[in-house]
C-alpha cells in the first residue's frame, strides 16, 4: 500500500474546500459522550521508519509459524512445501495485477493458466469437467448441494457426519431457507461406518454428501455408495479436504462421483491464517450446464489461431438472475494460478512422491505410539485421530509439545460437540520427516 504524507497545509487546504474549520467539525455528528481526547490514550512517542521497523521485526520474532516449527496440524489446511517458483510466477505483474478475463483479447495469458489449471483438477479428481475455481471448499460443499438440486428436481439433502464439519455448517447454512431436508448422518466413531449413510438415502433425496478421505483421514470403498445413489437416482458428491491424496489413492471419479468438491490448498498454497485458499469444483460432463462459476474453453479464432475464451459464465452479472446458477461464483484467479504452477512443475510423478511421503510420515507415527495413546483403527492417509488414556495427558503432551516448538495437532472437541476432550487429530504431509516424528513421540512419552 502506498504512503501518502499530508502537511498541516494540504490539510487545511482539504478542510477549507470541504467547508469546516477543523478536523473535529467532521465527526460533529458523533455524540460528544464518544469522543476521546487526544492525550487521553497514553500512545508512546513516534517513531522514525527505523525504529518502527526494528520494533515490529522483534515483536514479529516471538511468533510460531509453521515455517519455523515442527506442524502436526490439519482438519483442512495443511503444511505443504510451496516450491519458490509459485510465488514468482503469481507475483509477476500480469499474474498478480489481472482479474477477471471478460476480454478475452487482452487475457490469454490469464484464460490460458485458468484453462490449464481445469485440466489438470480435472485429471487429479478423476473428473470430466472443472470449472475455474471457487473461493473454498465449504463454499463449494454448499454449491455442490444446491446444483444437485437443480439437476434432479429434488429438496433431500444427506451428508455423512464424517464430512468436515465447516462444510457441513455452511452447507446447512445455506439449505436453511430453502424447502427440503438436510439429514446429517452418523458414521460412528470417527466416521468409518458408511452403511449408516447408504440406509438414509431414499427416492427424495437429490444427493448425498460424503467426504474422502474424511475429516479423519479415513479412507473407504465408495462403490456401495455408487450403487445405492444409482437405485434411488441421486447424485454422489465427494468433498476432500486435502487434494493431494489422489496422487496416491484412487480417484473420486474412479468411483464414479458426480461431482467432486473440496479445497486445492494443497496445491502450492501456504495455510496463510486459513486463505485465501482455493475451491475445487469439478463434475461430470452432461452436468456442466448447472455447475456454478465459469468455464474456460479453448476455441479458434477468424484466423484459425488457437485462443481461450469463458466459454460458461452462469453469473448473475451475465445472465438473469432467477437464471443464474450461483451469486457466488467469482473465481480465485490468483491460486488458481498457483496451482497450476504447481501441478506443472511437480507432475504425476512429484504428486505422487509427496502424497506417499505423507502417508508414510502417519505410519511412522502411529508405529511408534506409546502405550498410552492409540489411533483410529482402519485405513487412513495422511491424517487420524490419537486418543490419549485422559484429557490431562493429552494436554499436558500439547502443552509439552508446545515448549518445544511442535504444533501436535487439533483437540477435536474444537469441532465436534459431545466428545471427550481426549483426542487430538493430527496430519502429516512431505514436510514430516522421522526426525520430527521421533521428537513428537518423544513429547508424548516425557508428558506421561
Amino acid at each position: 500500500m502506498r504512503y501518502l504524507p499530508h502537511t498541516n497545509t494540504d490539510r487545511q487546504a482539504m478542510l477549507h474546500d470541504i467547508g469546516v474549520n477543523n478536523i473535529a467539525d467532521l465527526f460533529a455528528d458523533i455524540p460528544s459522550e464518544f469522543h476521546i481526547e487526544l492525550g487521553s490514550m497514553n500512545l508512546p512517542e513516534g517513531l522514525s521508519e527505523t525504529g518502527i521497523v526494528r520494533k515490529f521485526t522483534k515483536a514479529a520474532e516471538k511468533n510460531r509459524h509453521a515455517g519455523n516449527t515442527r506442524c502436526f496440524l490439519g482438519g483442512g489446511t495443511y503444511h505443504h512445501f510451496v516450491p519458490a517458483v509459485v510465488d514468482y510466477v503469481i507475483s509477476r505483474g500480469e499474474f498478480l495485477t489481472a482479474y477477471t478475463p471478460y476480454q478475452p483479447e487482452i487475457a490469454q495469458g490469464t484464460l490460458q493458466a485458468l484453462f490449464e489449471y481445469q485440466t489438470m483438477i480435472a485429471r487429479l479428481t478423476g473428473m470430466e469437467v472443472s470449472n475455474a475455481s471457487m473461493y473454498e471448499a465449504a463454499t463449494a460443499t454448499a454449491e455442490a448441494a444446491l446444483m444437485a438440486r437443480r439437476v434432479t428436481r429434488k429438496t433431500r439433502t444427506v451428508i455423512a457426519g464424517s464430512v468436515n464439519p465447516r462444510y457441513r455448517t455452511v452447507t446447512e447454512n445455506y439449505l436453511s431457507r430453502l424447502e427440503g431436508d438436510f439429514v446429517e448422518v452418523g458414521m460412528g466413531k470417527f466416521g468409518t461406518d458408511l452403511s449408516k449413510v447408504i440406509a438414509e438415502i431414499d427416492n427424495k433425496t437429490a444427493c448425498v454428501i460424503v467426504q474422502y478421505p474424511d475429516f479423519y483421514g479415513s479412507v473407504y470403498d465408495l462403490a456401495p455408495l455408487r450403487e445405492a445413489c444409482d437405485a434411488h437416482k441421486c447424485l454422489m458428491v465427494v468433498a476432500f479436504s486435502d487434494v493431494s491424496a489422489f496422487g496416491l489413492i484412487e480417484s473420486p471419479g474412479a468411483y464414479g462421483a458426480d461431482i467432486v468438491v473440496g479445497s486445492g490448498q494443497a496445491l502450492g498454497i501456504p495455510m496463510a491464517y486459513g486463505g485465501p485458499h482455493l475451491g475445487v469444483f469439478t463434475c461430470k460432463k452432461k452436468y456442466l450446464r448447472q455447475m456454478p462459476g465459469r468455464v474456460c474453453g479453448l476455441t479458434t479464432d477468424a484466423d484459425g489461431k488457437r485462443g481461450f475464451v469463458l466459454t460458461l459464465s452462469t453469473r448473475e452479472q451475465h445472465i438473469r438472475r432467477e437464471k443464474a446458477t450461483s451469486n457466488i461464483c467469482t473465481n480465485q484467479g490468483l491460486m488458481c494460478t498457483a496451482a497450476a504452477t504447481y501441478m506443472t512443475l511437480m507432475g504425476d510423478a512429484g504428486l505422487a512422491t509427496i502424497a506417499e511421503h505423507s502417508a508414510a510420515a502417519l505410519d511412522l507415527l502411529v508405529s511408534k505410539l506409546p502405550s498410552h495413546v492409540v489411533a483410529a483403527s482402519g485405513a487412513h492417509y495422511n491424517e487420524t485421530v490419537l486418543t490419549f488414556e485422559s484429557g490431562d495427558k493429552r494436554d499436558a503432551f500439547i502443552a509439552e509439545a508446545r515448549k518445544q516448538d511442535i504444533f501436535a495437532g487439533i483437540p477435536l472437541e474444537k469441532f465436534e460437540k459431545n466428545i471427550e476432550p481426549k483426542h487430538l487429530l493430527v496430519a502429516t504431509t512431505e514436510m514430516i520427516e522421522e526426525d520430527d516424528v521421533n521428537e513428537l513421540i518423544a513429547a508424548m512419552e516425557v508428558a506421561a
